[in-house]
C-alpha cells in the first residue's frame, strides 16, 4: 500500500493535523497485539474519514467493517449533536478489545457495534445515511453498495476503501492471483457507471472510491 517515497509520505503527515491519544493508544495496541494490524485506517486516512464527517454533519453513519475501532472514532468527530454512529463486523475475537476501545472515547454513547453478518444486518437496518464507510470483505462490495445506496439522503457520501488492492487493480498479471482483485476492478467500473452517484477514485493509502449519491 506504499505507493508514495517514505519520506513523501512522512512529510504529509507531519503537515497533517494530529491523532488524539485515544487514536495513538488505539494505533499502538493494535499493532502490539493484533494480527493484521496493515488493516487499521492510520493517521493520514483517519484524518480524511474525520474532515469528510466534520464538513457533512451526520445524524447517521453505517461503518462496515469495525476492526479495532480507529476508523469509527474518526468517522464520529463530526456527529451531529442527536447523531449515531452503527458499526458492523464479523470478528467476534475482537469485540472486547474493540468495546473497551469505544468505552474510553468520548462518543461511546453515539456508537452502536453490531456483531454479525453485514448483509443481513444491514437489510433489517430502518435509517437514512448520511456518511457510509465500506471496509470489510472486498468479494460483497458491490453487495454492500447496492444495499446502502438506497439507504442514503441524497448528498451523503459512500467511501469505500482499498479499491486499489495494493495497486493489482492497475497490474493485469495480477488480475487472477486473488479473488479480491476481480471483485474491486468489477465493484470500481460498476460505480464508475452507476447514474445514482458521482464518483472519485482518491489515490490515498490503498485507494478510497467516493461516491457521492445524487
Amino acid at each position: 500500500m506504499e505507493f508514495l517515497p517514505r519520506e513523501i509520505e512522512a512529510y504529509a503527515e507531519a503537515h497533517t493535523e494530529s491523532e488524539s491519544d485515544l487514536l495513538r493508544h488505539v494505533s499502538r495496541e493494535t499493532h502490539a497485539k493484533i494480527m493484521r494490524p496493515r488493516m487499521l485506517s492510520g493517521h493520514a486516512q483517519g484524518r480524511l474519514l474525520a474532515l469528510f464527517s466534520r464538513l457533512i454533519r451526520p445524524r447517521r453513519i453505517l461503518e462496515i467493517g469495525t476492526y479495532t475501532g480507529y476508523s469509527a472514532l474518526c468517522l464520529c468527530e463530526g456527529l451531529a449533536d442527536d447523531g449515531l454512529l452503527i458499526t458492523l463486523d464479523r470478528n467476534e475475537e475482537l469485540e472486547t478489545f474493540t468495546r473497551s476501545i469505544f468505552a474510553k472515547s468520548e462518543f461511546a454513547s453515539r456508537i452502536d457495534f453490531r456483531i454479525g453478518e453485514a448483509l443481513g444486518i444491514i437489510a433489517t437496518l430502518d435509517e437514512t445515511f448520511d456518511l457510509v464507510f465500506i471496509d470489510a470483505d472486498k468479494v460483497n462490495y458491490r453487495a454492500y453498495y447496492d444495499l446502502i445506496v438506497e439507504k442514503m439522503k441524497p448528498g451523503g457520501l459512500i467511501l469505500a476503501d482499498n479499491v486499489l488492492w495494493s495497486g493489482k487493480v492497475a497490474d493485469p498479471s495480477a488480475h487472477k492471483r486473488d479473488k479480491e482483485t476481480p471483485a474491486l476492478l468489477a465493484f470500481n467500473e460498476y460505480v464508475r457507471n452507476d447514474p445514482r452517484v458521482k464518483c472519485l477514485l482518491l489515490p490515498i493509502r490503498d485507494g478510497i472510491m467516493i461516491a457521492q449519491v445524487l
